[in-house]
């Protein structure tokens, strides 16, 4: 939890109200043009006391105005720490990620994403808490922390998966005895209960296999070329939290990503945005536009998007929004793993060609 403490007025602070009210009781009582009733002394008068009013307002709302700032300041910090920008590349993939935040008071988000290179391939997972702002920045953290974790302990993603279950029960039960301790965690009627996360949980292998875990995230789009297709329209299991998973989890293979292919994460609020008149944003619609010019770098990808999103609602999105674009480009290093692998085939089939030679050939008779 983010605390701004309220400073207490220093003497400092009580030196300019001081000085406005003196000047306005030294006026009344000691300026003889405030004892006359002449309209010129009247508008004097009230000249005087509309400025020593305005400066006393100006500075009550001053400090307000420090502490939502500093607490602005605190935000996007925490946001900072909890939510970290990925490395632009990471194994041979190029990363670019961006958020755009419901909450424009305190500039954070209930959008979590990460992308880990781990000895098991690269792990990504993009997810999103119910509700935004300050109250989901906990359980995004939470979330987080037990990923980074477990993508570098766990061989197979669904292990992945139950660990991040397993940390948002315990965080969920923790959050309603201290919001609720009147009430227990496993109550129905407790608010605490009625919160879930939304997860997708990706694994690129070395030779670009794809293979994934969806609990109720949209699917990510593939831009290969100038298309610009679905992951897989594979049905996902339900969202974290209000349901237990099932007993068998095994992750899904969805292809390979070849190189000079992207992925496209993100969260629904890009396709749930509206404009004013209801109409939804058509993100396949603009990354079709984007893939005309091809190739397209993702930091490109996001641009277009976010330029996109915040036309389409008027830069007053109603709900958290993050995009998180991948793009394979091992292509050299695989070419060149496969032209060794190749020189390496010849070699081993001369050398076998000389082993089974024989030592001292005879010529040929001649008949």
């Amino acid at each position: 939890m983010i605390r701004i403490k309220a400073r207490a007025p220093t003497g400092r602070a009580a030196v300019l109200p001081t000085v406005w009210g003196a000047v306005a009781v030294g006026y009344k009582f000691g300026c003889p043009l405030a004892q006359q009733d002449g309209l010129g002394a009247r508008i004097v008068t009230s000249a005087v006391f509309v400025a020593v009013g305005t400066g006393l307002i100006f500075h009550v709302r001053r400090t307000p105005l420090q502490e939502l700032r500093l607490a602005r300041r605190a935000a996007r910090v925490a946001q900072s720490v909890v939510l970290r920008p990925p490395p632009p590349r990471l194994d041979g993939l190029n990363v670019a990620a961006a958020q755009l935040s419901a909450d424009r008071g305190a500039c954070v988000g209930g959008d979590l994403y990460e992308v880990i290179a781990t000895e098991h391939g690269v792990r990504v997972v993009m997810g999103d808490v119910r509700g935004h702002g300050l109250a989901a920045l906990g359980t995004v953290a939470a979330l987080l922390g037990s990923f980074r974790e477990a993508a570098h302990d766990e061989p197979e993603l669904g292990r992945v998966l139950r660990r991040l279950d397993r940390a948002l029960g315990r965080h969920l039960r923790e959050r309603a005895r201290a919001e609720h301790p009147a009430q227990s965690a496993t109550d129905p009627d407790n608010p605490v209960a009625e919160e879930f996360v939304t997860v997708l949980l990706l694994e690129i292998g070395r030779d670009g296999e794809l293979r994934a875990l969806n609990c109720g995230h949209p699917w990510p789009y593939v831009l290969r070329g100038t298309s610009v297709d679905p992951l897989t329209r594979a049905e996902p299991l339900p969202p974290l939290g209000p349901f237990p998973l099932p007993a068998e989890l095994e992750a899904g293979s969805c292809g390979r990503l070849l190189a000079g292919e992207s992925l496209v994460l993100f969260t629904d609020g890009a396709e749930d945005a509206r404009d004013g008149r209801g109409r939804f944003f058509a993100l396949r619609d603009v990354l079709r536009e984007v893939v005309r010019e091809h190739p397209v770098s993702p930091q490109t990808v996001l641009r277009t998007v976010f330029g996109a999103l915040l036309h389409h609602t008027g830069e007053h999105p109603a709900d958290d929004i993050a995009v998180l674009v991948l793009r394979n480009d091992r292509t050299d290093r695989h070419d060149r793993t496969d032209r060794t692998d190749r020189k390496e085939v010849r070699l081993s089939g001369a050398r076998d060609t000389a082993r089974h030679a024989p030592a001292h050939p005879q010529p040929a008779p001649h008949r």
